[in-house]
């Protein structure tokens, strides 16, 4: 299982939209190899239809190789759509991906199961396979109930920890910046590792 990051940084809403219409592309992308693909967190944009973030787990043989596809810096040419006469058309966004934490990060969770809850049939409120991690020094907390087994949830919450304690650390190194997100001031603009055309975003 890796984690995945869009993020539309500090940009303006086209960046926003732009991320919204990469995690379209991105699923058709992991259909087509086999991947399966979800949608963690997810940060509203500015405008309906548009995000700001969106946090992905994908899971399957290929998700090495779709990840790789999806990382540093992005770009999106195509005249804005809220703005037609204005004439800038390079909108950057960017991917980040998050590595799994070392084994030793384990030793510092607190595992606690409990039924999972809300819709999902007969499987909810049978088995404890929901998962609450928490990491003893920081007090990052986690809930996961979203895999079947108690094993697969576990594993997808020490990436959700290894995930917030890297940006923990990360924001700490910005000059003590209070944002949610450091991967939001981390977009560079220009170099892009890949690049998407038109409305319907085409690779390109």
């Amino acid at each position: 299982m890796i984690l995945l990051q869009l993020s539309a940084a500090q940009g303006p809403d086209e960046c926003a939209l732009a991320v919204a219409r990469a995690l379209h592309r991105l699923q058709d992308e992991a259909q087509a190899l086999g991947v399966g693909v979800q949608v963690l967190e997810r940060e509203p944009g500015p405008r309906q239809g548009t995000l700001r973030s969106v946090l992905l787990a994908l899971e399957g043989g290929q998700a090495d190789t779709l990840a790789q596809g999806w990382q540093g810096s992005l770009q999106w040419i195509c005249v804005s759509p809220y703005r037609p006469t204005h004439a800038r058309k390079n909108w950057f966004f960017g991917g980040a991906r998050f590595a799994a934490p070392a084994a030793e990060l384990a030793s510092e969770i607190r595992f606690e199961t409990l039924r999972s809850s809300g819709p999902g049939g007969q499987h909810v409120n049978t088995t404890d396979s929901a998962v609450r991690a928490t990491h003893l020094a920081s007090g990052i907390s986690v809930k996961v109930q979203s895999e079947r087994s108690q094993h697969a949830n576990k594993r997808l919450a020490l990436l959700l920890i290894g995930q917030r304690l890297a940006q923990r650390e990360q924001e700490a190194g910005i000059a003590l910046r209070a944002e949610r997100r450091l991967s939001h001031h981390q977009v560079e603009r220009g170099n892009p590792t890949r690049v998407f055309r038109g409305e319907r975003f085409e690779p390109g």
